[in-house]
């Protein structure tokens, strides 16, 4: 007999947006839970939006092959919930005849509702995803599972690289630390817009006093921490630059490269603006940026993009320098970003983790792919006053 409701899960993404693609998608019993057909398949080269309606696509029809005659279907993407549900407009031209196919499938049934949910509840087709992601970049996978890790969307996703942590060989075995490439990973010191609370992105705030005095106190932590440094890498803007700087007067000699990839977020529109105000203006967006790191703010960038960047740095460090110590001046998103793949966690680590100004991360990076989280936000060595 054929079921009268089915609940459709379903993500995609892609690795490096646009970059190889994949799509998953579940057919469930809404009582038992109990899976009834699962879809999965690489896309090649694609977007994360365009996999992602893949895999509404191929849920549906999944759906329709079992002769359902309601539908709820539910995923991690804001985007394509908003847009089939017809709150948002459909503004990209290659997303529009995704979107006619899949409407075309919702006629076929007497009733189709769109919810979002967050990616941790999407967890079977988030590994579908990943796992058609690594066939379309050309790398083994795991059988994908319910506890494969959730990051299809990711940053926030997987890598493509042998510093993926859901890739990493797995031991308990203490690992020589002189084999391991170390990131020293600082935060930038106080401007007037941490003071203040406010989105503080591209613009070029100077450190404030205070922060002058924290970077001068963590480059004498860095000087302790690691006798011998081979290079500090630096996000271009001044309140790194100026902190780069600090620490290198207390270290001695070593050169500071400046890396465009390692700036802070672009917060579009929200830059300089409390959270209060972004809040009051755009509270519809806000709640959009907070449930999905694939969400930009108004003109600015998602943390999905950053996270990409953020990645080419940390993955060329080993080999640029194994087995020493790099110094790695950055902004809170970069920073969060980078632990949070360090840690395999979900999307939901960047809102949960608080990073203060001049606080010290440290990771060590094995060639093997091997990674160990070793500090996270040391702030003993600031001043209090």
């Amino acid at each position: 007999m054929a079921p009268r409701v089915v609940v459709v899960e379903a993500d995609g993404g892609s690795r490096g947006n646009p970059g190889p693609a994949g799509y998953g998608a579940v057919v469930r019993d809404p009582e038992t839970g109990e899976v009834l057909a699962e879809r999965s398949e690489s896309l090649g080269t694609a977007t994360n939006n365009v996999a992602e309606y893949q895999g509404l696509i191929a849920g549906l029809r999944a759906a329709a092959e079992l002769a359902a005659a309601e539908v709820d279907v539910r995923m991690d993407s804001k985007l394509v919930v908003e847009q089939m549900s017809g709150r948002w407009q459909i503004k990209h031209p290659g997303l529009r005849p995704l979107a006619a196919q899949a409407a075309a499938l919702v006629g076929r049934f007497g009733a189709v509702r769109f919810t979002w949910i967050p990616r941790e509840q999407n967890r079977h087709a988030d590994a579908l995803a990943n796992a058609a992601m690594d066939a379309a970049a050309g790398r083994p996978s795991a059988p994908a599972s319910l506890g494969a890790p959730a990051s299809a969307s990711a940053p926030a996703g997987g890598t493509a690289t042998g510093s993926d942590p859901a890739t990493a060989p797995a031991s308990w075995e203490p690992r020589p630390s002189f084999t391991a490439t170390r990131l020293i990973l600082v935060r930038h010191g106080e401007t007037a817009y941490t003071e203040q609370g406010r989105y503080s992105g591209r613009g070029d705030v100077p450190l404030s006093e205070r922060g002058r005095a924290q970077a001068a106190a963590t480059g004498a932590r860095v000087a302790a921490l690691a006798p011998s440094v081979a290079a500090v890498l630096s996000s271009p803007l001044s309140r790194c630059t100026a902190t780069a700087a600090a620490i290198v007067e207390a270290i001695g000699d070593v050169p500071v490269r400046t890396e465009a990839d390692l700036i802070e977020c672009d917060f579009g529109q929200w830059e300089g603006r409390t959270f209060a105000e972004v809040r009051q203006q755009w509270p519809g967006e806000m709640d959009a940026w907070l449930a999905s790191a694939r969400i930009a703010p108004p003109g600015g960038e998602s943390f999905t993009q950053v996270a990409e960047r953020v990645r080419r740095v940390v993955d060329a460090l080993p080999t640029a320098y194994p087995g020493e110590t790099v110094v790695v001046v950055s902004h809170v998103s970069p920073i969060k970003l980078a632990l949070r793949d360090a840690l395999a966690a979900t999307d939901a680590f960047l809102h949960r983790l608080f990073l203060d100004a001049a606080g010290i991360s440290v990771l060590d990076l094995w060639p093997d792919g091997g990674i160990a989280v070793r500090t996270v936000n040391d702030t003993a060595h600031l001043p209090t006053a």
